[in-house]
C-alpha cells in the first residue's frame, strides 16, 4: 500500500500487567467505504523488531462494481508484508509480478533500492460485490541490504506453518515461532504469525526475541488479570513470558525480532537509515526514474507537497 492519510496512533491507558511496555491505540480513519487502523508508527515507538508501519485494512464490503484502487507508487528500503483474512487483492509491480493474494497467503516484496507496485480489486471480484480485511506492515531492510535488488514472493496458505490444537490455530508467516520456520526470507531476525483462539484457550508468547507485540484484530484477551479488547497493540518488555488467554473468540497478529540497527527516516513510502537517499528517492520518483509497472503504467500517485 502507499502511505494512505489516516490518524496517528495513541498510548492507550497505562496499565498494571509489568509485562506490558505499551499500549497502542489506531485510529481508525474512512477512505471511502474502506477503513484503515494505523497501529505503527507511533508517539514513542517507531518500531517493534523490524516493523516499522502496521495497518489493519477493513473490514470493508463494497458496492458490486468497486473495490480499491491504489495506483502505482514506489518504495525504497523496506520490504511489504501483506496478508489478509479476507478478499483479494491484485499486486502488480515493475518486477513484473502479477499476482492475487487471498486469505492465508503471503505477499513479500522487498523494495531495497526501489520498486514500484500497484494493488487493486480485479474486475471478476468486482463484479461479486468485494470485501476486504487483511494487514498490511512494512519491514525496515537492515542498513546492508536497503540497497539491495527489489525481489518479490508469494507464499500460498499450504505453504506456511499450521500449528492446531487446544483451541488455537497459529499460522507461521514470517520468521521462527513455535518450533516451525516460515519459507519466507527476510534477512533480519523477526517473527510474524497469525493466531485464532478459541474462547478459554491460552496462547504463550516466550521471550525469544527482544521485542515482541500482539495486535488483537478481533476478540477479547485476558493477560495477567487485565482485559484487552480489539484493534490495540500491545507491546512487551523483553525477558518476560507471556501468556494469553482467549476470553471471547479471538484473532491475532504476533510480531517482533530483535531490534533494527539503528532509527529510520520515513517519508511517504520510502524508509531509510539516510534522509539523503530518501531526498534521492523523491527527486526519482518525481522524474519518472523508477520502472513502470506491466500491465498498470497509465496512472500513478504523485509525489505529495514535501512535509519533511
Amino acid at each position: 500500500m502507499s502511505w494512505l492519510p489516516t490518524d496517528d496512533p495513541r498510548p492507550g491507558d497505562k496499565r498494571a500487567c509489568d509485562a506490558l511496555e505499551q499500549v497502542i491505540v489506531p485510529r481508525a480513519r474512512d477512505l471511502g467505504g474502506f477503513s484503515v487502523r494505523r497501529a505503527l508508527p507511533a508517539a514513542g515507538r517507531q518500531m517493534v523488531g523490524p516493523f516499522i508501519f502496521f495497518d489493519q485494512m477493513g473490514p470493508a464490503e463494497f458496492l458490486v462494481g468497486s473495490g480499491i484502487d491504489v495506483r502505482p507508487h514506489p518504495h525504497i528500503g523496506l520490504a511489504t508484508v501483506t496478508y489478509l483474512f479476507e478478499g483479494e487483492i491484485m499486486h502488480r509491480d515493475s518486477l513484473g509480478s502479477a499476482v492475487a493474494i487471498r486469505p492465508g497467503e503471503l505477499n513479500l516484496m522487498s523494495a531495497g533500492a526501489g520498486v514500484v507496485h500497484s494493488e487493486r480489486t480485479s474486475p471478476e471480484q468486482r463484479a461479486l460485490g468485494p470485501r476486504l480485511f487483511g494487514i498490511q506492515a512494512w519491514a525496515a531492510l537492515p542498513a546492508a541490504h536497503e540497497e539491495g535488488a527489489p525481489t518479490f514472493a508469494h507464499y500460498d496458505a499450504a505453504q506456511l506453518p499450521r500449528i492446531a490444537g487446544e483451541g488455537k490455530t497459529v499460522r507461521v508467516v514470517m520468521g521462527q515461532l513455535f518450533g516451525h520456520t516460515s519459507p519466507a526470507e527476510f534477512p533480519h531476525p523477526s517473527f510474524y504469525a497469525e493466531a485464532v483462539l478459541a474462547p478459554g484457550a491460552v496462547l504463550p508468547l516466550d521471550a525469544d526475541y527482544d521485542e515482541r507485540a500482539i495486535y488483537i484484530v478481533s476478540g477479547e484477551i485476558d493477560i495477567a488479570g487485565e482485559s484487552f479488547g480489539g484493534a490495540r497493540l500491545l507491546v512487551f518488555r523483553p525477558g518476560d513470558r507471556i501468556s494469553i488467554l482467549a476470553t471471547a473468540q479471538t484473532r491475532l497478529i504476533l510480531l517482533g525480532g530483535e531490534p533494527m540497527d539503528g532509527p529510520r527516516h520515513i517519508w511517504w513510502n520510502f524508509v531509510s537509515s539516510s534522509k539523503d537517499r530518501i531526498d534521492a528517492a523523491k527527486a526519482d520518483w518525481k522524474a519518472k526514474r523508477f520502472a513502470p509497472v506491466p500491465g498498470d503504467a497509465d496512472e500513478f500517485i504523485p509525489l505529495p507537497a514535501d512535509r519533511s
